[in-house]
């Protein structure tokens, strides 16, 4: 019995200090977004954290748009930006130093990493 509540206290502590980490969101995030003809658009998120839901601005070589719909929770990082009338929905995992972000748009599911900015 006693080694089950170990075991059941230990990975609750880890959960606990993942999920403190990843919950270290608000600030400014850069990464790009490559192109199969290896392109590159700069991006930039400026995410604030309140609770569990997340806003901000994301900015591209298009231009700056809020971000919509934002929350955090155990399973990642989740928003939509709508750019130019098309809804972009944006999933990620957020790690200490990084996110690994999915980006969809009409059925297209596009990888990129951000990192966090030193301002």
């Amino acid at each position: 019995m006693k080694p089950r509540i170990l075991i059941t206290a230990v990975l609750c502590g880890c959960f606990a200090f993942c999920f403190v980490s990843a919950t270290n969101l608000s600030g400014k995030w850069t990464g790009s977004l490559r192109q199969a003809d290896s392109t590159a658009y700069p991006l930039t998120y400026n995410f604030t954290l309140i609770g569990d839901s997340v806003a901000g601005t994301a900015k591209s070589p298009l231009g700056e748009f809020p971000i919509d719909q934002g929350k955090l929770d155990t399973a990642g990082l989740h928003f939509k930006v709508t750019v130019n009338g098309l809804d972009v929905y944006h999933n990620g995992i957020v790690y200490a130093d990084s996110i690994g972000m999915n980006i969809s748009l009409n059925g297209s599911v596009v990888h990129c990493t951000l990192n966090r900015a030193g301002n």
